[in-house]
């Protein structure tokens, strides 16, 4: 059996936690430096597994529960701040609002890799998780209810936080911006740090519908701040690596996501005056998905550019 059937095998024989009427609301945090929000999604009447304890073989134990799931994440702007100064600020508010902490690990002493990938954590450049300095904390509210996961987390020059909630089915009411919404709000320097950090960025806020390969003529912010590192570092070189959904052969996949590449490394040598010299295409079909290709939104969110850092 494979070690993600392990995970579901245990995720099902944990007992569900159903979030009552009587929840509380959405919790309100206060964080230890400036902090923009990144991303917020809400997935109405869902089921959730959070990690309730460190990895073992065939993943860690959790808690399962359903409800409206409200994750969200923010970037903190301060340099300093540690992990632990992180966690330790946002803990002390959880416990004041009356939640107890059920879990609580530190990267290796969480199973590192193995622990991250369980935990239900955003992608970059919305929420990004160093594998060897990140802390994770699990609570609820006494009665069992409300339960919520802690992320933190940091790359070069910024502190990342994932806030994960499961909420009652009255608890809806909620403004929220989705991550189509913050897509093509990525700044020079958030998309420098998820590419020194991870090696790759994806081009958010570029649409491309079923089967085409054109970018429209509106400018991308995140094409903009790609470009802008560019020309301040011409030794830098990067590969645009285009992906497709799911839908179709291979070779006709293969063949549109390499003019998806070439269609964006296009826009950035003319319209952002980038050197063709920093700029390489390719692209590698629906090989490396980013979300499930079962819905139109995970098909969307799968066609995609992504710049690789290059030698």
């Amino acid at each position: 059996m494979t070690r993600w059937a392990w995970i579901l095998v245990q995720a099902l024989a944990m007992p569900l936690v159903t979030a009552s009427p009587a929840a509380a609301t959405p919790l309100s945090l206060d964080f230890p430096a400036a902090a923009r929000e990144t991303v917020s999604d809400r997935a109405a009447e869902s089921d959730i597994a959070l990690p309730a304890g460190p990895w073992q073989i065939g993943g860690p134990p959790v808690r399962r529960a359903e409800g409206t799931i409200l994750r969200r994440a923010w970037r903190l702007t301060d340099r300093n701040l540690t992990t632990l100064q992180i966690l330790e600020a946002l803990r002390r508010q959880i416990v004041a609002a009356g939640y107890e902490i059920a879990f609580e690990c530190a990267d290796a002493t969480c199973g590192g890799y193995d622990f991250r990938f369980a935990a239900n954590v955003l992608g970059a450049p919305e929420m990004y998780v160093d594998l060897g300095d990140f802390r994770y904390l699990l609570a609820e509210r006494p009665d069992g209810t409300h339960p919520l996961s802690l992320m933190v987390s940091r790359a070069p020059g910024a502190g990342f936080v994932q806030l994960t909630e499961v909420l009652s089915r009255g608890e809806t009411d909620i403004p929220l911006v989705s991550p189509q919404d913050t897509e093509g709000r990525a700044t020079a320097e958030d998309l420098r740090a998820t590419l020194m950090a991870e090696g790759h960025v994806v081009l958010d806020g570029l649409t491309f519908r079923a089967g085409a390969a054109t970018l429209g003529d509106n400018d991308s912010p995140s094409l903009a701040a790609l470009a802008g590192i560019l020309k301040s570092d011409p030794g830098l070189r990067v590969v645009l690596v285009g992906h497709t959904d799911a839908q179709g052969g291979l070779d006709a996949n293969l063949a549109l996501s390499r003019r998806r590449a070439a269609s964006v490394r296009q826009t950035l040598v003319e319209r952002y005056g980038v050197s063709p010299g920093q700029l390489t295409a390719d692209g590698i079909a629906f090989l490396a998905p980013r979300r499930s290709n079962a819905t139109e939104e995970g098909r969307r969110a799968n066609r995609r550019v992504e710049a690789v850092l290059s030698d």
